[in-house]
């Protein structure tokens, strides 16, 4: 028997918690009448319209675009989690061309209806410069918002890194160290290392910051395809080490690429799409290797 109950909370905006938390599968007994919801206009229907495409369930086949689709109609009509996935599909071009900026002006949409996750993720492309020119002051602004109103762990983790780095001014390091403790009491694992280092071992934020996993190192160098993938994530990602860091990832990146990572390729051709802090984009490259993943798929 259809729940009527759960696809009339669907339509008045609840999709956004069961597509968030992937618990709750759609049926093929419900998917025509989430179908008829969203296409009658309501915003909850159509994010649960989307997952389904996203996911193909509910009588439907997969499709990332429609997916897409759906989640902009449900985003323009001011649905913060419709806006929030559609950044996602943009980052990783799923559905829709691979696009930063898009994805970042997505996420803008949702941040500021209040959601928590893309004002983290929008707080971070700030910081790192991708999709938006790098902006310290934009990254604390989201990042604030993600750690203090939505206690989200990996904020605080971030914010806490700025402010101990100095890319915050002035400086609060005993605000830092709240956020750090924060996170690390939702057990966010970089934050819990981070606070070990600080109080037992007496590390340094630098000294901690820039040490590498020898396991992870040793594998990359021995060959390992992910690994190396893995390690320029690091590297393009660290809030520490500028431009150099960036040039060094890509360079992982492209030896994970010339090992057969597809993902890597995906990777390298949105960095020389869009450019990088520190690597210009370089449209012939970014050809080359969208051609490469052409190939393998």
């Amino acid at each position: 028997m259809i729940s009527f109950k759960r696809l009339l909370r669907v339509s008045h905006g609840a999709a956004w918690l069961l597509c968030a938390a992937g618990a709750v599968a759609v049926t093929l007994e419900e998917g025509p009448m989430v179908m008829r919801l969203a296409e009658r206009g309501s915003a909850g229907a159509q994010v649960l319209l989307a997952g389904m495409y996203l996911r193909g369930e509910g009588g439907v086949a997969r499709d990332d675009q429609k997916a897409a689709e759906w989640f902009e109609k449900a985003a323009v009509q001011g649905n913060d989690y419709g806006a929030m996935k559609l950044g996602d599909l943009y980052e990783a071009g799923q559905g829709v061309p691979q696009n930063a900026r898009l994805a970042a002006d997505w996420r803008e949409r949702a941040a500021n209806r209040g959601n928590v996750r893309a004002q983290r993720l929008l707080g971070r492309m700030y910081l790192i410069g991708d999709g938006v020119p790098r902006n310290d002051s934009k990254a604390e602004y989201w990042l604030n918002r993600a750690a203090l109103e939505g206690d989200d762990a990996e904020a605080q983790y971030l914010l806490a890194l700025m402010h101990r780095s100095g890319r915050v001014v002035p400086p609060n390091p005993a605000l830092a160290g709240n956020l750090l403790a924060r996170a690390a009491a939702q057990n966010y694992d970089d934050a819990v290392e981070l606070l070990h280092r600080i109080q037992v071992l007496g590390y340094s934020i630098e000294e901690s910051l820039h040490q590498r996993s020898p396991h992870l190192h040793e594998l990359a160098e021995d060959g390992d395809a992910e690994a190396k993938y893995q390690l320029g994530l690091r590297l393009e990602n660290a809030l520490f080490g500028g431009p150099t860091a960036r040039r060094e990832a890509v360079r992982w990146f492209e030896r994970a690429a010339a090992s057969g990572h597809v993902v890597a390729m995906r990777r390298l051709a949105h960095i020389y799409e869009t450019g990088l802090d520190g690597v210009p984009a370089d449209p012939q490259k970014a050809l080359y290797w969208r051609q490469k993943v052409g190939q393998r798929e």
